[in-house]
């Protein structure tokens, strides 16, 4: 090792999913919504001209901040935006775990959690999942330095209703109580309507998923305005600029097309239970899936055998070799016409080779 090897911080990235470059591949591997964003936000892509990329974005990303306001009813001081949700609950995690006492979140959950938690030296507990995947309240009402809670939680998909997030919350009001919403739009009920009630409550949320602008990396989060201050503090002591000028717009844009967004979504849904219809048939078992994906098991054929073929017929889906998930699958809700190519090669496979 060099000698200034020693002074370097050393950690084990989050591993996203693939990103195969053959466009002929059905990818189901990384939460994509599979269709386009709302014509308004794409009308944006062919309005740019050099004068905008010429120029700083706003750093406050006023008018992405001004069209969350009023899409979600809560005052501009309230609200957060960065880079994806990624940018925004790592400047959280950064922010508001300063202690000694350990943070809490599942042990089964979104593996950048653990990440963040070591770059930061934040102390961590991981609480286990029960045997059907759920989160126990019970495990978050306790002495802690911070919770994390994903709402519905990822790979599992299942989501806690609202009642048990707020006795979360109420339970610790001394600390920050995060809630991960990334994939609420698709099930289960935000926790926005708390916001008013819990000043130690943030809520975060994305446009990765349900508004289908996962490339232009927009997240947010609603809180106390306390809260989105020190939050702002902490990115303008990091970076001033860290949202684009074209994704502010874009976010915007899409706020304004409620009826596609709704539109979109449902499609979403129904793929989703008509995928669970289809699974069960073939003798798959899955929690009750909330979010744009099916977190999927069979019990007579390995999840990492199956996950190869399936790559081999040009199908990425996504596995996890951890402890207690090593047999399922993670399947991203795709359009009709690719979850029924899916189910034509789980047919054709599970009955040559099961």
């Amino acid at each position: 090792m060099a000698a200034w090897e020693e002074n370097v911080r050393k950690v084990v990235p989050y591993t996203p999913g693939e990103q195969p470059e053959n466009p002929d591949i059905i990818k189901l591997n990384t939460n994509e919504n599979p269709y386009p964003p709302a014509p308004l936000a794409a009308q944006i892509l062919k309005d740019i001209n050099s004068e905008i990329l010429r120029k700083y974005p706003d750093p406050g990303a006023r008018d992405l901040v001004r069209a969350l306001a009023g899409r979600y009813g809560l005052p501009e001081e309230q609200i957060f935006v960065g880079v994806g949700s990624d940018d925004v609950l790592a400047m959280s995690f950064l922010t508001f775990f300063q202690g000694t006492k350990p943070i809490l979140f599942p042990d089964i959950t979104y593996s950048f959690y653990e990440v963040w938690a070591k770059l930061f030296g934040i102390p961590y507990q991981c609480q286990p999942l029960d045997e059907q995947f759920r989160i126990r309240s019970a495990d978050y009402q306790k002495d802690c330095g911070g919770i994390v809670i994903p709402n519905p939680n990822a790979p599992t998909g299942l989501a806690k209703d609202l009642a048990e997030i707020e006795q979360i919350i109420a339970c610790n009001p001394g600390v920050i109580v995060i809630i991960d919403e990334a994939y609420i739009d698709f099930g289960g009920v935000s926790a926005l309507s708390l916001v008013p009630r819990y000043d130690n409550l943030l809520v975060v949320q994305t446009f990765s998923k349900s508004r289908s602008l996962a490339g232009m990396r927009i997240g947010y989060a609603f809180g106390n305005h306390k809260l989105i201050k020190y939050l702002n503090d902490a990115k303008y002591s990091f970076n001033s600029y860290t949202m684009n000028t074209v994704s502010i717009a874009m976010g915007a844009a899409s706020l304004k097309d409620e009826a596609y967004f709704r539109e979109t979504i449902g499609k979403v849904i129904a793929t989703r239970e008509w995928t669970k219809r289809e699974l069960s048939k073939l003798g798959f078992v899955f929690p009750d899936a909330k979010g744009n994906f099916i977190f999927a098991s069979h019990p007579r054929c390995p999840a990492k055998k199956l996950f190869e073929a399936l790559k081999e017929q040009g199908i990425y889906v996504r596995y996890f070799d951890k402890p207690r998930i090593d047999q399922y699958l993670r399947i991203t809700i795709g359009t009709d016409q690719q979850m029924q190519a899916l189910m034509r090669f789980l047919k054709q496979y599970l009955g040559e080779n099961v």
